[in-house]
């Protein structure tokens, strides 16, 4: 079984201390909830450790649902290293891996990842038909030595802080919501492509993303944002070293600076006649090319949502007052 063989190559050199989730977005309710982990496991001599699952179990269960993620795999796994958890599995959720018994995956748990306990939300469930609940999990632990701390749900601003909140908020536009209940600016990632040009024609270039149809994506309109530093792909092993060495140097703060105030419009670009969804970014003060560069945009306030104009000109207005606004507000 691929999920067994995920397991038997994790070989923790202590007994762990684990919690199990998929953590999409790595959110204030998950941070909540690592830092206890973290804490009991330090109290108990034991390493902490994260069990997250390659693909979201709902999409597995229900293949006719659609689910967008707030922070791709690779992205989930580097926040959840920033916390501090000492050991981060992932597992690949298969129809397989769902038919297991709660009894059946406490055993693997137990034989491959040496786990001594388990700290879980309140709705927290595995197994089968999800019936390892919390007071299920208690008693499995009596029995096969294992302890179980349930912690309870981090609530912001009146709100249960959870992944499905910050998509409904996204799909609002409030990334201000957004910001609060993940504790940090939401982020969109991805490879600069060539567009139509429009915008160079305009006087306004953009850098255009086309965004992973699976990625969660806040409501079209345009959005004061910050750039991250472009890192070129692509470049041979000798540049990659190069690059390494230089950013060695630069010195970690230096690394995740924000270097670029930008303007991003994310929609379909009614003016023109609509089409596919794409993300375009203004950058200020900036000149170059972008192109097979990746970069990342966080988004810190809508301006406002997507509008049709009566053409290229009205367009190009818009835009400059859009520019002047954004400029005020990343001042500030």
């Amino acid at each position: 079984m691929l999920f067994e063989e995920e397991l038997a190559r994790a070989l923790p050199e202590r007994d762990l201390m684990l919690t199990i989730g998929v953590f999409d977005g790595v959110h204030l309710g998950h941070q909540f909830l690592i830092e206890k982990l973290r804490k009991k496991a330090a109290r108990e001599g034991l390493l902490s450790g994260v069990v997250t699952f390659h693909r979201h179990p709902r999409l597995v269960l229900s293949p006719e649902s659609k689910l967008t993620y707030l922070t791709s795999l690779k992205e989930r796994i580097r926040l959840l290293e920033s916390l501090g958890v000492a050991h981060i599995i992932t597992l690949s959720f298969t129809p397989e891996l769902s038919q297991l018994g709660a009894r059946e995956f406490i055993g693997l748990l137990k034989r491959y990842l040496r786990m001594r306990g388990l700290v879980i939300g309140p709705d927290f469930a595995l197994g089968r038909g999800r019936e390892g609940d919390a007071p299920t999990l208690k008693a499995l632990g009596e029995e096969l030595h294992f302890s179980v701390e349930v912690v309870p749900p981090m609530v912001w601003q009146g709100e249960v802080v959870s992944s499905t909140a910050i998509r409904h908020a996204l799909s609002r536009g409030d990334v201000m919501a957004v910001s609060g209940l993940l504790g940090r600016r939401f982020t969109l990632a991805g490879l600069v492509t060539k567009g139509d040009a429009r915008g160079r024609i305009l006087g306004i270039p953009t850098a255009n993303l086309i965004p992973d149809p699976e990625q969660a994506l806040p409501a079209d309109g345009v959005y004061a944002t910050r750039v991250f530093r472009p890192f070129k792909t692509g470049l041979s092993q000798r540049g990659k070293l190069e690059t390494a060495a230089r950013l060695h140097d630069l010195g970690k703060n230096e690394i995740s600076e924000t270097v670029y105030q930008a303007v991003t419009n994310i929609g379909i670009r009614p003016t023109f006649g609509g089409g596919q969804r794409i993300i375009e970014v203004h950058l200020l003060d900036f000149e170059g090319e972008l192109y097979g560069y990746e970069i990342k945009i966080e988004l810190v306030e809508r301006l406002r949502g997507e509008e049709r104009f009566s053409g290229a000109e009205e367009l190009k207005a818009q835009i400059m007052k859009d520019v002047e606004q954004a400029r005020a507000l990343l001042a500030s």
